[in-house]
C-alpha cells in the first residue's frame, strides 16, 4: 500500500468518525419528538431502565427502536433513502408500490384459508344471534385491483377478487353481499382513489353508495343533488407516510353536501361529545386530513337525522365507511356506527334497545383480512 492510499484511508476514517460523533452529539442535543407528522404515527420514547428489562433483552430492543425513531434529521434521511431507491429503480417500499402517474398503491396480502374461514365464521355467529336483522356485507376491492394499469411493470398481480368471491360463496344466503367492483371498475378513470392514501375518495364512496341503495331497495341521490366542495388540495395520506416516498403531489379532499337543508346530531358516545356536523373541519390543519370525516374512528357513534320516520341502521366498519356514511343519512332516521377495534359492549343489546332493522358490514378487503378485530363481532354477543 503506497503513501497516498494510506493518507486517503486515514482522511476517510477521520471524516467517518467526525460524522458519527456529530450525529451522536445531535441525537443527544435534539429534543425527542412525540409524533412524526410525515409518518403520521407516535414515536418511541426513551424506555425505562431496570436490571430485569436489561437481562430479558426488552430494554435493548426498545432502546434500538427509540434510537431509530429519535435519530437526528430522521425525516431527511428517510427522504434521502427513498430518493436513492427511486434512482436505483426500486418500485416498492414497506409494501407500497410506486405506481404510474404519481399513485402509491398498497400491496394485497392474501389470507390463509383458515383466516378466511375464521372471519366468515365470526359473521355467521353474529348472524345466528340476530335473526331479525337485515344484513349487508360490502368488502371493497382496493386500488391494487381497480387501478392495475397504474402498477409498476412486473409488479405481482393481486387476486383480491378471488378472495371476495370466496367470502361471497361462504356467507349464509340471508346475508346480502354487496358487490361494488363492477360499479367502481366502470368509473376507474374517475378519481375514485387517492394517490397518496389507501382510502377511496368521496367520489368512489358515492358510487358504492349507489350500489348499496340498489341492494337495500332505496332510491339513491343523484350526484347533481349535492354541492361538491373541495376543502383541501394539501392532503398527504397514509401511503405517503408508510412508503417513505417523497416529492409526491398532494391529493385533494371533496365533500358531497346535500343541497337541501339537513340537520344532524352526531354523538361520540364514549367521549360524551356531540356535534351538529358530520365533518370536523379543524382536522384540515392536521397531517391526517382524512379525519375530517367524523373526527376519525370511535368505538360508537350515534347519528340522528331529520328523517324521523326512516329506519335505523347499524354500521360495523373500518375507516373506509367514514366517507360513505354521510350519504346514508339521507335514508335513515338513526345510524349507529361501531368500530370493533374499540367497541367492547354487547351489540345485540344495542340492536334490541334501539330497534335497529338493518346492518351494514363495510371494510376494504385488505383490512378485512389483516385486522383481527373483525372476529370481535362474535365476541360482542353477551
Amino acid at each position: 500500500m503506497n503513501r497516498y492510499d494510506k493518507m486517503y484511508r486515514y482522511v476517510m476514517a477521520i471524516f467517518l468518525l467526525l460524522f458519527i460523533g456529530t450525529m451522536l452529539a445531535l441525537h443527544f442535543l435534539t429534543p425527542d419528538k412525540v409524533f412524526s407528522e410525515s409518518e403520521n404515527r407516535m414515536l418511541e420514547r426513551l424506555p425505562d431502565f431496570s436490571l430485569q428489562t436489561l437481562v430479558s433483552g426488552k430494554f435493548t430492543s426498545n432502546y434500538e427502536k427509540y434510537v431509530s425513531d429519535q435519530f437526528a434529521f430522521r425525516d431527511v434521511w428517510i427522504g434521502v433513502k427513498s430518493d436513492m431507491d427511486r434512482v436505483m429503480g426500486k418500485k416498492e417500499n414497506n409494501g407500497v408500490y410506486l405506481g404510474k402517474d404519481g399513485f402509491l398503491i398498497q400491496q394485497f396480502t392474501p389470507p390463509t384459508n383458515q383466516e378466511l374461514k375464521d372471519k366468515v365464521a365470526a359473521i355467521h355467529l353474529f348472524d345466528n344471534a340476530t335473526p331479525g336483522l337485515h344484513k349487508y356485507v360490502m368488502l371493497v376491492p382496493t386500488a391494487v385491483t381497480l387501478l392495475k394499469d397504474k402498477l409498476p411493470t412486473y409488479a405481482p398481480v393481486s387476486d383480491e377478487l378471488a378472495y371476495l368471491d370466496k367470502v361471497r360463496q361462504l356467507l349464509h344466503n340471508d346475508i346480502r353481499f354487496v358487490d361494488v367492483y363492477p360499479a367502481l371498475y366502470a368509473e376507474r378513470k374517475q378519481p375514485i382513489f387517492y394517490k397518496t392514501d389507501h382510502h377511496w375518495t368521496t367520489k368512489g364512496a358515492y358510487y358504492a353508495y349507489r350500489e348499496l341503495c340498489k341492494q337495500m331497495g332505496i332510491t339513491p341521490k343523484d350526484e347533481k343533488d349535492f354541492n361538491i366542495w373541495r376543502v383541501t388540495n394539501e392532503f398527504y395520506g397514509s401511503l405517503y407516510s408508510k412508503s417513505g416516498y417523497r416529492y409526491m403531489q398532494p391529493d385533494s379532499i371533496e365533500l358531497y353536501l346535500s343541497k337541501g337543508e339537513e340537520k344532524y346530531m352526531v354523538e361520540y358516545v364514549d367521549e360524551q361529545q356531540t356535534s351538529d356536523s358530520l365533518y370536523e373541519m379543524r382536522n384540515l390543519t392536521k397531517k391526517d386530513k382524512y379525519m375530517i370525516f367524523f373526527n376519525g374512528n370511535h368505538a360508537l357513534i350515534k347519528i340522528t337525522t331529520a328523517h324521523s320516520q326512516g329506519k335505523k341502521l347499524l354500521v360495523v366498519k373500518d375507516s373506509y365507511a367514514n366517507s360513505l356514511i354521510p350519504f346514508l343519512t339521507e335514508h335513515f332516521s338513526e345510524i349507529y356506527v361501531v368500530d370493533p377495534r374499540y367497541y367492547d359492549e354487547d351489540v345485540t343489546t344495542l340492536i334490541q334497545e334501539h330497534q335497529i332493522q338493518d346492518m351494514l358490514l363495510l371494510y376494504n378487503i385488505n383490512t378485512f383480512f389483516e385486522d383481527p378485530s373483525i372476529k370481535n363481532i362474535s365476541e360482542l354477543i353477551k
